[in-house]
């Protein structure tokens, strides 16, 4: 039986992929909250993750109001089927079990933001985001 935030994340990564049968989504609880690790066909993985990651960070910030709403912290995590390897991870290691903190995420994705110039509107959005990162749901 899944639950309501399994069927969100799969109804979202089923209308991105060309392969939506391969779509699954399993959840644990631990200490951190709820871990969504989401696998996904290896041909499908750049659409999940979109283009510098937007995409995966969109789906992380739908999940993010969707813990407000039912009091819950919320991670996800990509996995591609093909190599059974954990995409969101700088570990080259095929070690899926270890989550990536939303803290290394972000490092990331300030690192490749600090190279491009961007708009107001982006460094506002930006802002609110963290905003949202900071706060303990």
């Amino acid at each position: 039986m899944s639950t309501i935030d399994q069927q969100f994340v799969e109804y979202i990564v089923k209308t991105l992929v060309n392969n939506p049968e391969k779509v699954s989504v399993e959840r644990t609880i631990d200490e951190r909250g709820v871990l969504l690790k989401l696998t996904v066909d290896g041909e499908d993985v750049g659409r999940v993750i979109g283009r510098k990651g937007y995409t995966a960070q969109a789906i992380r910030t739908l999940l993010r109001a969707l813990g407000t709403k039912n009091d819950a912290r919320y991670n996800l995590k990509i996995v591609n089927t093909e190599e059974g390897k954990d995409i969101t991870s700088d570990n080259p290691s095929n070690d899926v079990e270890e989550p990536t903190s939303e803290e290394d995420v972000s490092i990331e994705t300030e690192q490749v933001e600090e190279e491009e110039p961007t708009s107001d509107i982006a460094e506002r959005t930006r802002a609110e985001l963290a905003d949202l990162d900071d706060l303990d749901i």
